[in-house]
């Protein structure tokens, strides 16, 4: 009598746990669903296709620009530049040699501040002042966002959508921006190649040894069999196995 009743109790204690269990996976997965139907901040694209995604984040100065410009154009290359709105405006030539060489212009703001920390009206100010800055400068209406420090939240991403803005961050980060040298600069990048990549780079005066690596390592990522795009070539037409979120 005893050995049944612990089988009772123990089948009991199972049976409530794994409703518990059930009642718990359920939650998840509404809050996935919830998260998943929202706005996403876009790290890459699946794809069998061997392309990925070159991208410059510029917030100040123009000493490495023209290089890294130039070393493009001899490459035939054209990447996505994220530029501040107070960036274009004292610098309009580089903006416009930018749109001349064919590359994509995209935002990355007007103050620099996170935007995952900022209420949605902010975001949005922050938004349309950098819009029209660029606008103005460059003749182009940016539809791409890359926010200061690549820093969002869920907030920020709805209120850049409803500027008609996607939100684009990245999967491969080359961390030049912290100076590691031209080779640990290019060897981040090469072993973290895969179809659909968007890569970070900065061209603004902090990072030393940007320009001096990107010869090299645009011969190397032309090695792996790679062809470089644009971000909005990559949405358009190397995402036919969707998205990747952040």
């Amino acid at each position: 009598m005893i050995l049944n009743l612990r089988r009772i109790i123990g089948r009991r204690y199972w049976f409530y746990g794994m409703i518990g269990l059930l009642a718990i996976n359920a939650f998840y997965v509404q809050v996935a669903e919830i998260i998943s139907s929202g706005p996403m901040a876009i790290a890459g694209t699946r794809t069998d296709q061997k392309v990925v995604a070159l991208t410059f984040d510029h917030s100040w100065g123009n000493r490495f620009t023209p290089s890294i410009l130039d070393t493009l154009k001899q490459n035939n290359i054209q990447c996505t530049f994220f530029i501040m709105g107070p960036w274009a405006k004292k610098y309009p030539e580089v903006a416009q040699r930018m749109v001349a060489d064919g590359h994509q212009i995209a935002s990355h703001g007007y103050r620099h501040d996170n935007y995952g920390d900022k209420p949605a009206e902010w975001v949005k100010d922050d938004i349309k002042k950098a819009h029209d800055l660029i606008k103005e400068v460059t003749g182009v209406d940016p539809s791409l966002i890359r926010p200061p420090n690549g820093h969002y939240s869920q907030r920020s991403l709805t209120a850049a959508e409803t500027m008609g803005y996607k939100t684009i961050i990245w999967n491969v980060d080359s961390l030049d921006w912290k100076n590691p040298g031209k080779e640990v600069i290019i060897d981040r990048v090469v072993k973290r190649l895969k179809p659909g990549a968007i890569i970070l780079m900065h061209a603004s005066d902090t990072p030393l040894q940007t320009a001096e690596a990107l010869p090299v390592l645009l011969d190397k990522i032309k090695e792996q069999g790679y062809r470089i795009v644009t971000v909005g070539e990559l949405l358009d037409k190397c995402s036919e196995n969707g998205l990747i979120r952040h």
